[in-house]
């Protein structure tokens, strides 16, 4: 049984939504949100990313998260944001290259993520995971929402379709042209008739936001460990719930710093002892995937980019093994960034970060054009039964396995703790 929750909201004063709304504080680096901040003086990066505006300063120390507050409660007091005065759900719709997404927000209980009614897939990584920890304590509030998804369920689409007519309760347009609608649903009848609807609905699974249930989590506990006693809505946060059929998902590329003791060459000469690797000419900079060139059933496939050229890398399923260990990701990992490289912890080695799938392969280029990293590597997506699949059978998939969208705008919608 899954519970979820109206709350009142922290939102965009009327007419403020399109000035503060921004992207997830975790797609940008802090330099892309310094000049977002620039263009767009309300962006809510502010807020998220405060580090953008103390450039000298450690990202992850205290006065970071102390000016997140700050401007939060500036903006509260300037009446920028501006509180709802009851509990409510909300439609958040995304309307994006000829495709809506509909989903619900609401708040879920972070123990039912312990528990396991949430069922994540993901690990987390460390410095992450504390980095919102802190920023969720400090700010007392959920600034980004975590995308769940449930299964599909008519009844459920057929309420969200019936609340979200008419004029929406906020309309804003993002750099990459969707637009972001959000709906209230206020009627108390039609709350409990969602909330009812959910209770038959066995489990959610968390699509996007890993860091940010388990930092709640984190939150709740250490409060609770200080001996205090803490309200009920501490242990709720903020949550889009979407049904499965209504997410794309992407690859997740990883980037490397370091080829360790290989040359360019050398790499490539020891890469083809586990993968058939070949040049590959047919990448396109503006498309957001990369389509293999071998289409042979059977073969785990990823594209390197090295010295300015793509690859494709095919390496052979062999044997029976377990679903977690016949992904893309995992087969990358066991087989090439442990024995090659050294990198045993995809969590938490500095050597090997990540850039989201939804932007366009350019962006994974100019990151290694750029010196910043030595090699990109362009991983294909994973269908959404085969996440939901493994979070059912309570397996955990290395950390940056799938890229979701939608990917939901900040700032439109703040949950506060107490």
């Amino acid at each position: 049984m899954v519970h979820i929750y109206p709350f009142a909201a922290v939102k965009p004063a009327d007419g403020k939504a399109q000035q503060i709304a921004a992207v997830p504080y975790d797609v940008v680096s802090a330099k892309e949100a310094r000049e977002i901040i620039t263009d767009q003086p309300l962006s809510f990066l502010r807020i998220s990313r405060a580090d953008a505006l103390l450039p000298d300063t450690d990202p992850y120390a205290d006065q970071v998260y102390s000016l997140s507050r700050t401007i939060f409660d500036e903006y509260l007091r300037d009446e920028i944001f501006v509180q709802e005065s009851k509990p409510a759900l909300y439609v958040y719709r995304v309307l994006h290259e000829g495709r809506s997404y509909t989903g619900l927000s609401c708040c879920v209980d972070c123990r039912e993520y312990k528990s396991g009614v949430i069922h994540r897939h993901e690990l987390t990584r460390y410095d992450k995971e504390e980095d919102r920890t802190r920023h969720i304590d400090t700010m007392n509030a959920n600034t980004g929402p975590v995308v769940l998804l449930h299964l599909k369920n008519q009844e459920v689409a057929t309420l969200l379709a019936e609340a979200a007519v008419g004029t929406p309760l906020m309309q804003v347009t993002a750099a990459n042209g969707s637009i972001h609608q959000i709906y209230a649903i206020r009627d108390s009848q039609k709350i409990q008739k969602i909330v009812g609807t959910f209770a038959s609905i066995p489990a959610l699974y968390i699509a996007d936001g890993h860091h940010r249930c388990k930092s709640a989590l984190n939150v709740a506990e250490r409060r609770i460990g200080t001996g205090i006693s803490i309200p009920e809505e501490t242990w709720h946060v903020m949550g889009v719930v979407f049904a499965e059929d209504e997410v794309k998902v992407h690859g997740y590329s990883r980037l490397l710093t370091t080829l360790g003791e290989y040359s360019p060459q050398s790499f490539l000469t020891a890469l083809r002892a586990v993968a058939t690797v070949s040049p590959f000419d047919a990448v396109d900079p503006a498309a957001y995937s990369i389509t293999p060139k071998e289409h042979t059933p059977g073969l785990h496939i990823f594209h390197l980019y090295l010295e300015g050229k793509w690859y494709e890398c095919a390496i052979q399923i062999t044997g029976a093994v377990s679903r977690i260990d016949s992904l893309d990701v995992s087969v990358l990992q066991d087989q090439v960034l442990v024995p090659f490289l050294g990198i045993t912890d995809s969590r938490g080695d500095a050597r090997l970060q990540y850039l989201g799938g939804a932007r366009p392969i350019r962006d994974l280029m100019a990151k290694v054009d750029s010196g910043e990293f030595v090699a990109a590597i362009a991983m294909q997506p994973v269908d959404v039964t085969t996440v939901c699949s493994i979070a059912d059978e309570g397996g955990i998939m290395p950390p940056k396995s799938t890229w979701f969208e939608p990917k939901l705008l900040s700032g439109l919608l703040v949950h506060q703790l107490e």
